[in-house]
């Protein structure tokens, strides 16, 4: 959740959005899946307690708009496209930063993470042509058509090695 947010936050600059709004959708929009990891569950479950807790509806929609399939929310705003596509892409470069002997995402380079992107078993959870659709539905509602692939997974791997100390990808882990 921590590197989507830095992700979301990233992209609400470059697109001079509300960057402490998308930040915070990045943040809670995976919160009920310790307690409901279904995809048929998730995030429905976990919109009431946003609800109970006060969080603006327009926050819910697009957390539930990040599972249609199971919600029927559609993604409509830059936002919404937004967060499926940086959430679905951060596993990866998580994974990627891990393996590296520094185990700091800064050392790791974009074409590192082309090279595991094209081993399948690799993150094996992560759907590749899943990433390639909602990555050019982001493009086509927030560039034009304009952001490619590797583009995109770019911008989130600078992201999250701006927030490198935050997601703790800054090496500390290889430390013992």
């Amino acid at each position: 959740m921590l590197a989507v947010s830095a992700a979301m936050r990233w992209y609400a600059e470059l697109l001079g959005a509300d960057a402490e709004l998308w930040e915070v959708v990045g943040l809670l929009h995976d919160f009920d899946w310790e307690v409901h990891p279904d995809l048929h569950r998730h995030p429905l479950a976990g919109a009431p307690i946003l609800r109970e807790r006060g969080w603006d509806e327009a926050i819910i929609r697009t957390i539930l708009s990040h599972n249609t399939e199971a919600t029927a929310v559609e993604r409509e705003h830059p936002i919404d496209f937004a967060l499926l596509a940086c959430d679905e892409i951060t596993g990866l470069v998580i994974a990627a930063t891990l393996v590296r002997p520094s185990r700091d995402i800064r050392d790791l380079e974009l074409k590192s993470v082309r090279n595991k992107w094209k081993d399948k078993r690799f993150a094996a959870g992560v759907d590749r042509e899943h990433v390639v659709a909602v990555t050019d539905d982001f493009s086509r509602e927030c560039f034009d058509g304009r952001l490619e692939l590797w583009q995109h997974i770019g911008n989130v791997l600078m992201a999250m090695q701006g927030a490198a100390e935050m997601l703790e990808l800054d090496g500390r882990l290889a430390q013992g």
